[in-house]
């Protein structure tokens, strides 16, 4: 019965958009069910992290229905702290939608296409065949288009019409990828794949079947040249869709790039790596450069998530226990920082007005929690000690230096520097920085009651403090990321759970 809780992280998000939906002319009670399922989320995915640590992989055949034949749900560790980070930040925003989404969006259904959302997400993370994540990320897909386009405004349609373009031609390669490796296989189960791949006659065509998978990813994750679509999209919706947009959908494509090239494609490991290997050298510098470029706050941010991807990529392109659990940290680290900030973003544009950093300024002056607030996410993504994003880097850099990848190594110790330079640049513009002028529309900020002020701050503080958790308590989270890392590179403890003992 344990192995049920598989169900509930997909469940949870569906049952309440579900309900929701029956109560479409009172937005209170959306955000009260919203709420409350967002907390049964976060405490189901406790819960399978609990149980995935402490009795192993969990799995699930939906309808009784034995793997491969039927439709496969299973939690490693890896699937299990992605669904726990997921739930984290699902939560706080919609605790931040509360105080920052206007009237006229709740009313067009924003809650419930914000857990559809966290459905697709976590789906994604479960789901043990290839064809379920197709449809994951389709559900994925059309309930983030939604959101971005909520609200109609031309910079939003502009940006919204880039994102699901592109989104589609990913997902016409990755169902055409499926169907070539089904003809090919005669299974999409992911285990029954990792067992026949090796053998198959035809090794040149499943290379090419890997090829497209990578591309297919790797426009999910923004890994160059294919992550154009992001800085045209993610600063045009409201902050709390930015921010989840941020800290998430990204990280679901590093997921299955990581998934399909240990589990799946492990034996085209040589020649997939050396691709990502120079696309994670080209994602990190091409990121960074254009963050150093930028002045508006949350572009800013959007081009760094490219960046940061890059050191994902690297991890993975090194295939050695120490990079991939590297690679892992560095996720979750990323996960919680880079949403932080956008929310952070958030206030500061409430204070000044303004999203413009030429324009911002005086927040520290006014607000100086904020200001110490703002430093934690970003001192931890540039990588300054003790937060987690310096553990991250390090771990990644020193794989890269055992590796002998010293060219890609130094590109990532010059990236870290530019980092720090685009996090330090906004601190100098938006809050070291006298106000430029006076706002037209006044401060948006003070005339916030105590109660939403509280709903605005209290996913700061709590990513914030995670992000000084991580790094203080680095050890034993990082023994964690190296047992998902000897998880993913020993396919058999990945096939044995599913299939059983296939002779």
């Amino acid at each position: 019965m344990v192995n049920q809780i598989l169900v509930f992280p997909i469940l949870f998000p569906l049952l309440s958009a579900i309900t929701m939906l029956f109560f479409r002319r009172s937005v209170a009670t959306q955000r009260i069910i919203s709420v409350l399922s967002s907390f049964l989320l976060l405490a189901a995915a406790g819960w399978l992290l609990a149980a995935v640590i402490s009795g192993g992989m969990l799995t699930v055949q939906v309808g009784g229905w034995r793997a491969p034949f039927g439709i496969t749900l299973a939690a490693d560790l890896l699937s299990a702290v992605m669904v726990a980070a997921s739930a984290l930040i699902g939560l706080t925003t919609v605790l931040y939608s509360l105080a920052t989404i206007d009237r006229e969006r709740e009313r067009f259904f924003y809650y419930p296409l914000l857990q559809l959302l966290m459905m697709g997400i976590n789906g994604a993370f479960l789901t043990g065949d290839i064809f379920n994540l197709y449809v994951w990320f389709e559900v994925m897909l059309i309930s983030s288009f939604v959101l971005l386009v909520l609200g109609g405004t031309p910079v939003q349609l502009e940006g919204a019409i880039k994102y699901v373009t592109i989104n589609l031609l990913s997902s016409s390669v990755f169902l055409a990828a499926a169907g070539i490796l089904y003809g090919m296989a005669g299974t999409l189960n992911m285990a029954d794949l990792a067992r026949i791949t090796p053998h198959l006659p035809q090794q040149n065509l499943l290379a090419v079947v890997s090829v497209l998978f990578m591309i297919t990813f790797g426009v999910k994750a923004a890994v160059f040249p294919l992550f154009f679509w992001l800085p045209a999209s993610y600063h045009t919706p409201p902050v709390a869709v930015s921010a989840i947009f941020a800290g998430l959908l990204t990280k679901v494509g590093v997921y299955a790039l990581i998934r399909f090239f240990t589990t799946i494609f492990s034996h085209e490991a040589v020649f997939i790596d050396e691709v990502l290997l120079a696309a994670s050298a080209l994602t990190m510098l091409s990121g960074v450069l254009g963050a150093a470029a930028q002045y508006d706050f949350r572009r800013l941010l959007s081009f760094h998530i490219i960046s940061q991807i890059g050191y994902m990529i690297f991890g993975l392109a090194l295939h050695s226990p120490l990079a991939i659990a590297g690679a892992l940290f560095y996720i979750v680290h990323n996960i919680i920082a880079k949403t932080n900030l956008f929310y952070i973003s958030g206030i500061v544009e409430r204070i000044t007005g303004t999203f413009d950093l030429k324009k911002s300024g005086g927040v520290y002056a006014a607000h100086p929690v904020i200001g110490m607030l703002f430093l934690i996410p970003a001192l931890a993504l540039a990588g300054i000690p003790p937060l987690s994003g310096f553990w991250a880097k390090f771990v990644i850099i020193k794989a890269g230096f055992q590796a002998g990848e010293y060219a890609v190594t130094g590109i990532a110790l010059l990236v870290g520097l530019l980092t720090l330079f685009s996090m330090m640049k906004i601190w100098n513009e938006a809050f070291w920085k006298d106000l430029p002028q006076p706002q037209v529309e006044g401060n948006r900020y003070e005339t916030m009651g105590f109660g939403r002020r509280l709903l605005l701050f209290s996913p700061v503080v709590v990513l914030g403090l995670v992000t000084v958790l991580l790094g203080v308590f680095f050890e034993p989270v990082f023994r964690l990321a190296e047992t998902a890392a000897a998880q993913l590179l020993d396919t058999q403890a990945y096939i044995t759970p599913v299939l059983g003992r296939v002779k």
